[in-house]
């Protein structure tokens, strides 16, 4: 399922499991994401699900290797969406990042420029 409600590239994705793959651990959002997720109606969850089954976004296949090399050996599992919605007529899109850190203690959805 796609996030943006204005296309649905689901169909040129790679097979996303439809179990967690990994632990998130705890889950945090910076003040900003969670600006631009409420302003854009959008909550948070639809991003972790996705990050968590394996549907690494708007990566290249290079990352998208490494994140499954990650899942497997315990490293840093890093997504990137880019998000387009249409709210009261007005297009809003925005990119989020979701890293789950290596030890899987915590998972953050956050704005690239919150890095």
């Amino acid at each position: 399922m796609s996030i943006n409600n204005n296309q649905d590239h689901a169909a040129t994705k790679p097979r996303i499991s439809t179990l967690p793959l990994f632990n998130l651990g705890r889950i945090f959002a910076t003040p900003g994401a969670l600006q631009v997720l409420t302003a854009m109606r959008l909550s948070p969850l639809r991003l972790l699900a996705r990050h968590v089954r394996g549907d690494w976004g708007d990566l290249d296949e290079h990352d998208r290797e490494q994140n499954q090399l990650a899942v497997l050996t315990g490293q840093r599992v890093f997504s990137a969406y880019e998000v387009e919605r249409t709210i009261d007529g007005q297009v809003m899109k925005q990119k989020f990042w979701v890293i789950t850190e290596a030890d899987r203690s915590n998972t953050t959805v956050l704005l690239p420029d919150e890095y």
